[in-house]
């Protein structure tokens, strides 16, 4: 039955009771793998911890839709909202239009089954729901959708509008204060919320007005902007080409400038640019003009020049492939080694002082623009790549030159002209004169080069356009300048493989600050490209309300319905640090709209790290917001984690907040080329949390057998809508990493709805400082909840008695191996499932190749040494005998011998005999679908399993 309108105040919410998260999953890889096509990367590529527009529509969706008595038809509802039912698929291929998407899709209307894809496959092939036209794309849902709601919606406004009022009687208002780069507010206001966003980083609020005004633009809004825009470039050009540095009076315009450091060799007392690789250009389609750098002694002078050759056949660059750089050492000739190499911290004369890196480099000072003559590091422009029009088509034509005299002047020119106004620009903020504070990621300049100010990390010719740019910006134009400085500055090292012989990459292809022995510097008509904004633009209904405001989360002042939040965890992406890069430019005389904004990046107040400040910080934020949403109001915490203890800090922070915790779900977000150090995150938990209402009290020896039992509802409840989900011909909607999640959730649930437990406030319990090396209250109280959920998580074919018997690296192992068959291939499930097991070692099990998302077990063929020979945590266990025998049969040992010596190795042989063969005979199922390797034969090893366990079952004892 439809639901009445303005019934559902204290209904739960659809994303409090189940969530198709492996789908969702799918949709939010696809979007992160678009990279430069997300829709508000062109705002600002430098940032990059965004989360997918998909999952942050699922979670608004998820607070305002209502769970009814229907979980199906809720679900049925909440996919076609997403976009994710067969007719939207089938759309989305359409719209896709290449030749694979076509062939998802039948002639006569529908999705082709051939080959049994999975919900994965056409995803994979389909367009973003955000890439095609909505209207279209929806035009099929409301019916139902309003048939179940009891809406009268045609648009998400409308419906948005509707549920909002039927849940807290008005529009709803999202509101997130860690809005970084806009994701989330973004999507709430392109779906029809009043919007509040807040950050401290006055970067990130830029971003976020930016979402708003450029991407959310109206058409005639959208139109001035990119009028202006090409006003900026025509200005700066024109200034450019008055000042005559970019063009060789031929009809040639410099594309681009090719700098690099030049140091004296002290063994030798030769000057030498330091070239990583002496190869300029090696295009990888296309007419292949081969460019190389070719050093000439000059000996009279101790120096080199550097000739340019254009066209050098394929089969000789392998000769120019090592440079004049080595293992970070100085060697030369590049052929050598007539000269002993000289590592460069020789050079820089590195030492240490206490716990201080020290060297001989003089620091730079504010009215430095290049090297002084007796620097360790100079500077020198090596190579220049010139570009005219091709005839009379759009297309242009390239080649590399030599520098020449002629060159060289005009470079003089610029340095001229910029030391001339160096100290006018910097005193009216258009070229900066911040200094650059110590820091994790700040040191670095300072330390390997010697710059102290921001603006040393720009040459004399990128801080010329950097200050025309700057001095003609407007609010819009301002965030042009901040793409334009992250694509040109001496961080930016040079591509040899790209489209017209070469590139330049940006400042931030990762997140730090890198300094280059060999950089690239843009002529302005490039400059003028890449700061350009060509976003798809997402016209946001003017009747809405959004405000961004630059604050520390815990001084937020507006009152909102929904909380949803993406806050800095352990992140190792530094913005507080890093976006001082921009702030630099924009803290004197910012556009009159950001005035108000505290232009510093504040690290102090930052929210940031692992401790105990990290920890105060957090709960002050989300106590704050607590205070600021209705009793019947909700919060989404969005959790990318590498830590282990993330349970215990997210309960300690919620507890303290007055929070409690109502639901948790987890969502495949992050690509293997992840922004954090190593492959341990893929993932993002959501945390769905609401206001912790009374004081309830309970003690430990009482919440177990309440734990079990909201793990177990919780559970059931999910497996049986997964089986009725299967029942209607459909993919699966859970895998045992969500359940077990699901299965946290619920035992967090039970445990943060308590105020008192044991006698103990868990508010004071939640704000104590962590004691090194000694568990918390709140920890115990967590291992506790999880030991006791992943009970539950029985593989079929065991009892839980037999299940309980075995050790943790064993039900580790045989879980894992459920999760790979059906094609989860996730690091951090394998991470998640090892702590949830109490399992301390379980790289020992895992293949050495595993990495983010391509993790597997070893085969029993591979393990060797000491978790086959008796030693490591598999000895002695039923498993380990089963993976010995499977070892053994691998290497042709008949299979009576392999029952001897089965007997022997594992003296329980007889009590353990049907577990054996359980084991064998579940590994015989779930080897059989993996993707043979080197060495190794997933088939023959399933075969093997099959044998053995119908063996073991046959033997006579």
């Amino acid at each position: 039955m439809p639901l009445a309108p303005f019934s559902w105040k204290d209904r739960p919410a659809l994303i409090e009771t189940l969530l198709p998260v492996r789908k969702l999953s799918a949709e939010s890889y696809k979007e992160q793998m678009a990279g430069a096509g997300k829709t508000l990367t062109a705002l600002g590529s430098y940032w990059k911890g965004r989360k997918p527009l998909i999952l942050n529509k699922a979670c608004v969706l998820g607070c305002l839709l209502p769970a009814t008595d229907d979980p199906m038809k809720d679900l049925e509802v909440f996919e076609l909202l997403m976009a994710m039912d067969e007719t939207s698929l089938e759309k989305r291929l359409r719209h896709k239009g290449s030749k694979e998407a076509r062939e998802f899709v039948l002639p006569s209307g529908g999705l082709n089954r051939t080959n049994q894809p999975g919900y994965t496959e056409f995803v994979e092939e389909a367009s973003r729901p955000e890439e095609c036209d909505e209207d279209e794309l929806f035009a099929h849902v409301w019916d139902r959708v309003n048939a179940h709601l009891g809406t009268a919606a045609s648009s998400f406004p409308e419906l948005v509008m509707e549920m909002g009022i039927a849940r807290f009687g008005h529009r709803p208002k999202v509101a997130d204060v860690f809005c970084g780069s806009g994701q989330i507010p973004f999507e709430a206001a392109r779906l029809g919320c009043d919007v509040y966003a807040s950050d401290l980083n006055p970067i990130a609020c830029m971003l976020t007005w930016g979402a708003f005004h450029i991407v959310g633009a109206p058409a005639e809004q959208r139109a001035a902007l990119e009028a202006e825009q090409a006003r900026l470039a025509a200005a700066v050009e024109a200034e450019i080409d008055a000042l005559g540095v970019e063009s060789d009076g031929k009809g040639w315009r410099a594309k681009a400038f090719l700098y690099c450091v030049e140091v004296v060799c002290p063994q030798s007392g030769w000057r030498v640019p330091l070239l990583p690789s002496l190869i300029i250009s090696a295009p990888r389609t296309g007419p292949r003009n081969n460019v190389v750098a070719v050093l000439k002694p000059v000996p009279e002078e101790q120096r080199y020049d550097v000739e340019v050759r254009q066209w050098v056949p394929a089969e000789e660059l392998p000769r120019y492939k090592k440079g004049t750089v080595q293992n970070g050492c100085l060697v030369h000739p590049p052929g050598g080694p007539e000269v002993l190499p000289v590592t460069i911290h020789d050079i820089r004369g590195d030492y240490r002082e206490g716990k201080q890196n020290r060297n001989r480099l003089r620091l730079w000072e504010k009215s430095d623009i290049i090297p002084r003559p007796d620097d360790i590091f100079q500077e020198r422009l090596y190579c220049i790549q010139w570009m005219r029009p091709k005839g009379t088509t759009k297309q242009s034509e390239y080649e590399f030159r030599s520098v020449t005299p002629d060159d060289l002047r005009r470079e003089q020119t610029v340095i001229d002209h910029v030391q001339q106004h160096l100290a006018e620009w910097q005193d009216q903020g258009f070229i900066p004169d911040m200094r650059i504070e110590s820091g994790y990621n700040t040191d670095q300049p300072i330390r390997e080069r010697g710059w102290t100010h921001w603006h040393h990390l720009f040459n004399p010719r990128q801080l010329l356009v950097a200050a025309m740019i700057r001095q003609r910006s407007t609010k819009e134009t301002v965030l042009c300048l901040a793409q334009g400085l992250n694509w040109n500055s001496k961080l930016c090292h040079w591509n040899i493989g790209s489209g017209g012989g070469g590139s330049l990459a940006q400042t931030f292809y990762n997140q730090a600050l890198n300094t280059l022995f060999a950089y690239g510097c843009r002529g302005v008509s490039q400059v003028n490209s890449q700061m350009r904004i060509d976003a798809r633009f997402w016209p946001i209904d003017g009747e809405r309300t959004s405000c961004v405001a630059n604050h520390p989360a815990s001084e937020a002042s507006s009152p909102a319905d929904l909380f949803i939040t993406d806050p800095p965890y352990g992140d190792a992406v530094k913005y507080e640090e890093i976006t001082e890069f921009f702030i630099a430019w924009l803290r004197k005389n910012p556009p009159e709209e950001f005035a108000g904004w505290v232009w510093d990046s504040r690290r102090a107040v930052a929210i940031k790290g692992e401790d105990d400040d990290f920890l105060r910080g957090m709960i002050r934020a989300y106590r704050r917001m607590g205070e600021l949403m209705p009793e019947n109001g909700m919060q989404v915490l969005m959790f990318t984690h590498q830590s282990g203890s993330i349970w215990a800090d997210l309960a300690n922070i919620i507890w303290a907040s007055g929070l409690r915790v109502t639901a948790a779900w987890y969502v495949v977000t992050e690509t293997d080329s992840a922004l954090r150090d190593g492959a341990h995150v893929t993932g993002t938990i959501l945390l769905v949390l609401r206001k912790r209402l009374g004081e309830a009290v309970s003690f430990r020896d009482d919440l177990g057998w309440e734990i079990q039992e909201a793990v177990k509802e919780q559970i059931e409840g999910l497996t049986g809508l997964d089986q009725r989900v299967k029942e209607a011909g459909a993919e699966g909607l859970y895998a045992d990493a969500d359940l077990q999640m699901a299965g946290y959730a619920a035992a967090l649930k039970v445990l943060t709805s308590y105020s008192h437990i044991d006698g103990k406030d868990m508010v004071v319990e939640a704000e104590a400082p962590r004691v090194e090396g000694r568990k918390s209250f709140v920890e115990s109280l967590i291992d506790f909840a999880v030991q006791t959920a992943v009970q539950f998580l029985v593989p079929l074919g065991f009892e839980r008695g037999e299940w309980q018997r075995l050790g943790a690296i064993e039900r580790f192992y045989l879980k894992m191996a459920e999760l790979e068959h059906l094609g989860e291939k996730s690091l951090d499930n394998y991470l998640n499932f090892a702590k949830a097991f109490n399992v301390k070692d379980f790289g020992a099990v895992m293949s050495d190749v595993s990495k983010a998302n391509h993790a597997r077990l070893k085969l029993s063929v591979e393990l060797k040494g000491s978790q086959m020979t008796g030693e490591g945590e598999l000895p002695g266990t039923p498993l380990r005998a089963v993976l010995y025998a499977l070892h053994e049969m691998a290497n042709g040992v008949e299979i009576e011998d392999v029952l001897i010596h089965l007997e022997q190795i594992h003296r329980e042989f007889r009590r353990d005999r049907s577990l054996l063969a359980k084991i064998a005979d579940y590994l015989g199922e779930k080897r059989g679908n993996l993707k043979a390797g080197k060495g190794f034969s997933p088939d023959v090893e399933a075969s093997n399993a099959r044998i053995l366990g119908e063996a073991i079952r046959n033997q006579r004892i």
